[in-house]
C-alpha cells in the first residue's frame, strides 16, 4: 500500500486565485496548494514567457567565437552526443544546425557499452578522421582526463552540458554548464537540448528566432525526457515546443508518431513522455542510438516511416527484456521473501540487459516502495542501477558502500555503480548500514492529492480548466485529487480482464473510475464497498457529449487507518531484521492460534492479494503486524506461498497437519516476549 496525504488548501486564496486570474475552481485549489498565493504569483507560474539571453551562460561567447571561427576557416567539427534521448536531441539540433551553417561536421554518439560521456578510443577514431575540434552535447563537465587527450591529439575542445561541476572543470575552449559554480544565468534547469538550443541561438548573433523554429520540437521532446523540472524556461521551451511537434512537418517526428498511434493527434507532454520518449531511448537501449538520430535527420518520409517501424520494434524487445528481468526476479523473491525485508532492495541476476536495468529498478521500487539497487553480472563485471525516493539518497548511499564498489556516480534519486568481484554481500550490507544510520523511519512512497473534491466541483468546465497548468511533468506534475466515501456499484474487467473501471456514485454523481494495469482479481476493494480514492481527473468525450472520469492512481476502503497500517508495518521488517523494539511491542505482534486459523481460512488455492485479505480481516485487535506474523507462519510451514509476481497468496495442499508452534517466527517472537 501506497501512503496518502491530502492537502487543504486555504478556501479564500482560493476564491482569490479565481477571481482575480480567472482560473476554475479546481486549478485553483491546485496551485494555492503548491504554494502560489496571489494572482501575481500565479501569473508567474502561468506564464511561459520566454528564454534568457544565451550569452548569459559562462563562456557562451567564447563557445560561439571558437565555433564560428573553426566553420571561417573550413576545420572539421564532431559533434559528440550521448545515448539516451536528451543525448540524441542535442546531437541532431547542433549538427544540422552546423550542417546548415556551411561547417564540415559529423556527429559521434557512443553506444552503451562505451560508457556514458568521452572516452578515449572514440577520441582518437575522430581524431583519426581528421577532425580539429569537438563539441561536446549533454556531456563533457566531468571528462577532465579526455580534455587533456584531446588536446595532446592536436584538436581543441568546447563543452555544452547540464550536469554538476566536479572540483576543477576540464581543458577546454569554453565550458558551457548552468552549474558551473562561476556562472550567473537565471535558469539552471535545462536539459542537454535546451543548452545546444542556446548555443545555435548564440552562433546566429543571440536571436532565438530560428533556433525555435527549426528545433523547438526536438528541444522539448528532450526536456519531458530528462526528467528536469518544468518550470521557468523549460516550461517556455516544451510548451513552445509542443505546438510544433501537433504540426510537425519533420519527416522523423511524422513517422514516430504514426507507429505511436498518435497521427493526427495533439501532443502533450505526457504523450512525449509515454510515445515518443520511450522509443527514442529504446534505440540507446537495446539498439543503436545512432538509429534514433538517422530518424531526427531523415529528410523522406517513407524512409523515415521504415526507421521508426525498426525503433518501435526495439521498443517492443526492450519491453520484453524488463520482462525477462521480472521474472528472473520475481522467481528470485518466491524463492527467498526474506529479500524484501530489508530497509533497501539489493538483487543481483546473471546477464540481464544492461540498457534495461534502471527502469525495472524504477519499477520495483514502486511496487515495493523500498530504494531499489539492481546489478546484472555479464562478463565478468557487476554493473547496476539504483532508484529511489523521498529523503533517500542513491549517491549518499553509493558512497557508504563504496568499499565495496569500483566505480559509481549519480545524484539523490538515481544512480549507477560496478561492484567489485566476491563483494556482492558486502554490499547489501553497507547499504542496510546507511539505511539505518540515516534513515530510522524509511521514506514511504505517497501519493499526493492537492485537495478533496466535492461532487458539485466534478463538472466538465471545472476539469477543463486543470489544462491551464500544461505542460505537466517535473516540479509542475499533474495533479491529483482524494474522492473520499464513494460506493462502488460495479466492477468492470477491461482489455480481457488486465485492467479495471469502477462504476461509482459520489454524492449525486454517477461516475466511471479506470484503474490501469489493476486486474479486478487483484483490488482490496469489491462491489458494494464504500471506498476512497486518489485520482486524476480526465474529461471523456462519446457522441458530442462531454462527462468526467477519473484515472486511479490508488483506491482502498474508507475505513482503513493508514497511520496504524505503516507502524505496524514499520515494526515488524523491524523484528524481521533482527533491530531491538520496545518490549511492549511484541506481545501486541504475537498472532493466537485463532487469528491464524482465521487468515488460513480465507486463503483459497486460487489466491487472494495480501493488502485485500488484510482490509477484509482487519479490526482493532487484529493489527497488521499479528496480521504479518501469522501470514509469515503459515508461510514457513508450506501451508501457503506469496507469488512475488501478482502479490497473491495462495493456500498448498497439503497431506499432514502442521504444528503451528514449531513456526520458526513465532518460536523467535515468543521468546521476546518472555
Amino acid at each position: 500500500m501506497k501512503k496518502w496525504t491530502v492537502g487543504k488548501p486555504d478556501m479564500n486564496t482560493v476564491k482569490k486565485l479565481m477571481t482575480g486570474c480567472g482560473v476554475t475552481g479546481l486549478a485553483a485549489c491546485v496551485l494555492a496548494q503548491r504554494g502560489y498565493t496571489s494572482p501575481e504569483l500565479v501569473a508567474e507560474k502561468l506564464d511561459s514567457g520566454e528564454l534568457s539571453d544565451p550569452f548569459l551562460l559562462r563562456d557562451m561567447q567564447e563557445a560561439a567565437d571558437a565555433v564560428n571561427n573553426a566553420i571561417d576557416c573550413g576545420e572539421s567539427i564532431c559533434v559528440y552526443g550521448d545515448y539516451d534521448c536528451d543525448g540524441i536531441m542535442s546531437t541532431v539540433i547542433l549538427y544540422t544546425y552546423l550542417l546548415e551553417a556551411g561547417a564540415q561536421v559529423s556527429y559521434y554518439i557512443p553506444e552503451r557499452s562505451e560508457g556514458y560521456g568521452l572516452n578515449r578510443d572514440a577520441i582518437k577514431r575522430i581524431a583519426d578522421e581528421g577532425a580539429h575540434m569537438i563539441i561536446t552535447v549533454d556531456n563533457g563537465i566531468a571528462a577532465i582526463d579526455e580534455a587533456e587527450y584531446i588536446y595532446e591529439l592536436g584538436m581543441k575542445l568546447v563543452i555544452t552540458d547540464h550536469h554538476q561541476q566536479g572540483e576543477e572543470l576540464p581543458r577546454a575552449e569554453a565550458v558551457v554548464d548552468a552549474h558551473r559554480r562561476d556562472d550567473t544565468s537565471p535558469f539552471k534547469f535545462m536539459c542537454g537540448a535546451g543548452i545546444a538550443l542556446k548555443l545555435v541561438a548564440a552562433l546566429d548573433g543571440g536571436d532565438y528566432t530560428m533556433a525555435l523554429e527549426q528545433f523547438g520540437d526536438l528541444a522539448a521532446i528532450a526536456t519531458v525526457a530528462d526528467i528536469v523540472s518544468l518550470t521557468g524556461e523549460n516550461r517556455f521551451l516544451v510548451s513552445y515546443g509542443l505546438e510544433l511537434i501537433s504540426n510537425t512537418d519533420r519527416p522523423g517526428l511524422m513517422a514516430l508518431k504514426t507507429v505511436c498511434g498518435l497521427e493526427n493527434k495533439p501532443i502533450d507532454s505526457e504523450r512525449i513522455a509515454f510515445g515518443l520518449a520511450p522509443r527514442i531511448n529504446a534505440a540507446g537501449r537495446v539498439g543503436s542510438p545512432k538509429r534514433a538520430a538517422e530518424l531526427m535527420l531523415c529528410e523522406d518520409y517513407d524512409s523515415a516511416l521504415k526507421t521508426a517501424t525498426e525503433i518501435d520494434t526495439l521498443n517492443t524487445k526492450r519491453k520484453a527484456e524488463e520482462e525477462k528481468i521480472h521474472s528472473d526476479i520475481n522467481a528470485m523473491l518466491d524463492a527467498d521473501p526474506s529479500l524484501l525485508t530489508g530497509r533497501t532492495v539489493f538483487l543481483c541476476g546473471k546477464d540481464w540487459h544492461h540498457g534495461v536495468i534502471g527502469i525495472v529498478a524504477s519499477h520495483i521500487e514502486e511496487q515495493f516502495g523500498k530504494p531499489c539497487f539492481l546489478a546484472s553480472e555479464s562478463g565478468g563485471e557487476i554493473r547496476g542501477s539504483a532508484r529511489a525516493f523521498g529523503e533517500f539518497s542513491v549517491f549518499g548511499a553509493l558512497s557508504a558502500a563504496s568499499e565495496a564498489l569500483s566505480k559509481y556516480g549519480g545524484h539523490k534519486g538515481a544512480g549507477g555503480f560496478t561492484i567489485k568481484k566476491g563483494m556482492e554481500n558486502r554490499f547489501r550490507e553497507l547499504l542496510e548500514k546507511y539505511a539505518f544510520e540515516n534513515h530510522r523511519s524509511m521514506p514511504v512512497l505517497t501519493f499526493s492529492a492537492a485537495a478533496q473534491v466535492s461532487p458539485a466541483a466534478l463538472t466538465a468546465d471545472n476539469v477543463k480548466g486543470l489544462s491551464a497548468l500544461q505542460p505537466f511533468g517535473e516540479d509542475s506534475e499533474k495533479p491529483l485529487f482524494f474522492i473520499g466515501g464513494a460506493f462502488i456499484t460495479d466492477i468492470v474487467p477491461l482489455s480481457n480482464g488486465l485492467h479495471s473501471k469502477l462504476k461509482i456514485k459520489y454524492g449525486n454523481k454517477f461516475l466511471d473510475a479506470l484503474y490501469f494495469r489493476n486486474p479486478p482479481s487483484s483490488l482490496n476493494v469489491k462491489k458494494g464497498d464504500i471506498c476512497d480514492i486518489i485520482a486524476s481527473l480526465e474529461i471523456n468525450e462519446y457522441n458530442g457529449l462531454e462527462s468526467v472520469n477519473l484515472f486511479i492512481s490508488d483506491v482502498r476502503a474508507s475505513s482503513f487507518r493508514q497511520d496504524r497500517f505503516f507502524a505496524a508495518n514499520e515494526a515488524f521488517e523491524a523484528f524481521v531484521r533482527d533491530e531491538e523494539l520496545p518490549k511492549n511491542y511484541y506481545a501486541s505482534m504475537l498472532p493466537v492460534r485463532g487469528d491464524v486459523v482465521k487468515l488460513y481460512a480465507n486463503i483459497s488455492a486460487e489466491g487472494i492479494g495480501s493488502d485485500r485479505l488484510y482490509l477484509k480481516l482487519m479490526d482493532e485487535r487484529y493489527n497488521y503486524c499479528r496480521f504479518r506474523t501469522a501470514l509469515e507462519a503459515l508461510r514457513q510451514l508450506g501451508l501457503v506461498t506469496v507469488s512475488a509476481a501478482d502479490g497473491k497468496i495462495r493456500r498448498v495442499r497439503v497431506t499432514q497437519k502442521a504444528d503451528l508452534d514449531s513456526a520458526p517466527i513465532l518460536i523467535k517472537l515468543k521468546e521476546k516476549c518472555r
